[in-house]
């Protein structure tokens, strides 16, 4: 008797109705729930695909870990705790690192650019050739030459070429000093930057529209910070593990700095995905809640028509929870029916995109960064999806059925 509703549940969801209409609403019922489940499936995989487009496009500039201050902006490199990061068995590179905003100033243009200062061995850190533009060196110096590689967007803005001859006059606020009404330039460190005729696209406006690379000493200069950095930046291993690198620095380091991974760097573009994908994941579930409602009016029907088999399975000694558990399992089987079947079609829409692109951001490409919507199905997102659904279809008729079930056997 445990299973006797499930099985008299399973019988009539397949079994012919005494009114064709009640098969249609059941139909309509199920492909309401499987339209629901399939668009979440997909949703929620374009939004992986996107965050998964992302993370690729910024392990270009990042680093694997960067080391920051967790006071103030600059860190002393005297500091006996940069020297234990620095001295990382599983750092392949660690290059100390002055990033800070100036003013750009080229044929009576100017800009607020974010200069960042590295040593050579920056190169060696990351894939730089794959964001290159432009067939000059990767030469941040030169004897009494100061070079500087902008982002392509910045070089727009200035109205530059890749290999512009133009010396760039490059300010910054001297430290603690008031700016005069004057003559403000005397408040200001001036520097000079050359071009090593090569430019970088990393396909993100952060970097392309506004980021100067060039040498630590240059920028110290600029910024009047001889013996300090605002952060290292390291390359791993790649047989290291990034997680456990990063714990026992910080545990090493005592707290003092905060070290960041390539996500934890671009945490504001990753948690606002993240938003996104949560909101997008309550409204569908409204949606499935809806769609799972037109299961009351199918099971409520099919209530009125099993009225003589109610009566029946009451004289046969099934109890009252027993009749009410059957329409139950009924609601239920309805819903995770469209979940399975929304389930299958998702993520065979899913691949279907992932292997021919049907989906295009535009008619010509080259307009985006990539051109058809990236789509990437994760399980978690699978059984989540199928587990939301199986809820709220069970909530959704529990009360409803249960009621009117009930009152049909007390009428019968």
């Amino acid at each position: 008797m445990k299973f006797f509703p499930f099985h008299i549940a399973k019988r009539y969801i397949v079994s012919k109705k005494s009114h064709h209409s009640i098969n249609i609403i059941s139909g309509i019922s199920v492909l309401g729930v499987t339209i629901a489940t399939a668009a979440m499936v997909c949703i929620l995989s374009v939004f992986n695909g996107f965050e998964g487009m992302v993370a690729d496009l910024f392990t270009a500039f990042d680093p694997e870990l960067k080391v920051l201050p967790v006071k103030g902006k600059y860190i002393d490199v005297s500091d006996p705790m940069v020297k234990k990061v620095k001295s990382c068995n599983e750092a392949l590179v660690c290059t100390e690192v002055v990033e800070d905003k100036a003013l750009i100033v080229v044929n009576d243009r100017q800009h607020m650019v974010t200069v960042k200062g590295v040593e050579d061995s920056f190169f060696g850190m990351v894939d730089f050739e794959s964001i290159k533009l432009g067939d000059g060196d990767l030469m941040l110096h030169f004897g009494d030459n100061e070079y500087g590689i902008l982002g392509v967007n910045l070089l727009t803005s200035l109205g530059l070429t890749i290999d512009f001859t133009d010396t760039l006059d490059v300010y910054a606020p001297k430290k603690g000093e008031n700016i005069s009404l004057v003559n403000p330039m005397n408040d200001f460190t001036r520097g000079e930057l050359l071009s090593p005729r090569s430019a970088f696209m990393v396909l993100q406006a952060k970097y392309d529209n506004q980021y100067v690379l060039t040498s630590i000493d240059f920028a110290r200069h600029l910024f009047d910070k001889d013996s300090m950095v605002t952060g290292l930046e390291m390359s791993l291993d790649p047989s290291a593990d990034v997680d456990k690198v990063k714990k026992r620095l910080l545990e090493e380091t005592g707290g003092k700095f905060k070290i960041l991974d390539r996500y934890e760097q671009q945490s504001d573009i990753f948690k606002i995905m993240e938003v996104e994908k949560l909101v997008s994941y309550i409204f569908l579930t409204f949606i499935i809640l809806i769609a799972c409602f037109n299961i009351i009016g199918s099971l409520s029907m099919l209530i009125i028509d099993k009225r003589e088999d109610i009566k029946t399975l009451h004289n046969l000694g099934a109890s009252n929870r027993d009749i009410s558990r059957i329409f139950l399992f009924e609601g239920w089987l309805i819903s995770v029916v469209g979940a399975v079947i929304g389930i299958l079609i998702g993520v065979g829409l899913c691949l279907l995109q992932q292997e021919y692109g049907f989906l295009k951001f535009g008619d010509s490409s080259g307009n985006y960064i990539i051109d058809v919507y990236p789509v990437s199905v994760k399980i978690t997102d699978i059984i989540l999806v199928f587990v939301t659904v199986a809820i709220i279809g069970f909530l959704a008729v529990w009360y409803p059925v249960k009621h009117f079930s009930n009152k049909q056997i007390r009428n019968s």
